[in-house]
């Protein structure tokens, strides 16, 4: 059976709104969307690294909980595991602050072995992160080797503008070993300075032959080297959007997995592939959007899988 990893960072989220804690929940992009993919059934591991202090412990139960495997996490004893504060704005995004202390030898564990159409989901600031880097691009690079659709969110925000000389070779190195590229528009305007989704194609497809490109409210694009499509998305009036970018990534990868979609087929699907893949993704986000949690609810994912083994 085909096996899903996502590497990144795990953190525990602290939510205020109104200057008041409103929730604490288990955290980083990447846990994000393995939770939600535990929740539906499937075969998911977090490749990542926390500590084994209370918050560890807390966060692996979680994990544990929502049928996320936890073989490849670093559960390092020196360090405490990371903290972010997320305070919610009047439109409910999320400007953070982080608390972290790491150990000096980071991601000291053995990493899963990956086979032709493994999913690998990899981004964020994480992904681009120094003193983690060899062992991180050594990852994805023996994925991609092997066959894996490795899909790279950049997810690179304004707060890192003026690090983005430095950090932009990395991100393009990234985008080369991908074989989807998921961005929001803002992620493509902060990194390429394009403000539409075929501007951020022709800069893209230098590196990679399939991107998706979400513009908040207007419309999820696809470019790929055989197709273009746009798509709509729902209007909403969300509680938070704290996780809506990595529920996205979820979906896509759910639909992939659940319609068997191999690496050899991605830049070669029309609009029908498409629309599964697309429509998931903005299921999985709506989702998020209507509560405090960063994963979608019991109740949806119930739903999902009951309406996957019908099709079955």
């Amino acid at each position: 059976m085909r096996k899903i990893y996502a590497i990144g960072e795990t953190l525990l989220d602290i939510i205020f709104k109104n200057g008041q804690p409103q929730a604490a929940k288990p955290g980083g992009a990447m846990l994000n969307s393995t939770v939600s993919l535990g929740r539906i059934g499937l075969p998911v591991y977090l490749v990542s690294e926390y500590a084994e202090d209370d918050i560890g412990k807390l966060i692996d139960n979680f994990l544990h909980e929502n049928g996320v495997g936890t073989d490849f996490v670093d559960h390092y004893r020196e360090g405490t595991t990371a903290l972010a504060i997320a305070m919610l704005n009047e439109k409910n995004d999320a400007n953070y602050t982080f608390y972290k202390n790491y150990p000096s030898k980071r991601l000291d564990m053995v990493f899963p072995p990956v086979f032709k159409d493994d999913l690998i989901l990899c981004g964020s600031i994480y992904a681009i992160t120094s003193v983690i880097r060899n062992k991180f691009t050594d990852f994805i690079k023996r994925s991609g080797d092997q066959g894996a659709i490795v899909i790279y969110d950049p997810n690179f925000r304004k707060a890192h503008a003026s690090e983005l000389p430095e950090l932009k070779p990395l991100i393009i190195e990234n985008m080369k070993m991908a074989r989807i590229i998921r961005g929001s528009d803002e992620d493509f305007k902060n990194i390429f300075d394009v403000n539409t989704p075929d501007e951020a194609w022709e800069m893209t497809r230098q590196f990679c032959n399939c991107m998706v490109y979400t513009a908040s409210t207007e419309a999820v694009f696809v470019r790929t080297t055989f197709y273009s499509g746009k798509f709509p998305v729902k209007a909403l009036n969300p509680v938070s959007t704290i996780g809506a970018g990595d529920n996205f990534n979820a979906g896509m990868m759910a639909a992939i997995h659940k319609k068997d979609i191999s690496v050899d087929q991605l830049d070669k699907m029309g609009t029908e592939e498409w629309s599964e893949i697309i429509s998931t993704g903005i299921d999985f986000a709506s989702d998020v959007c209507m509560s405090y949690e960063n994963y979608i609810d019991f109740a949806f994912a119930s739903r999902y899988f009951s309406a996957s083994t019908d099709q079955i």
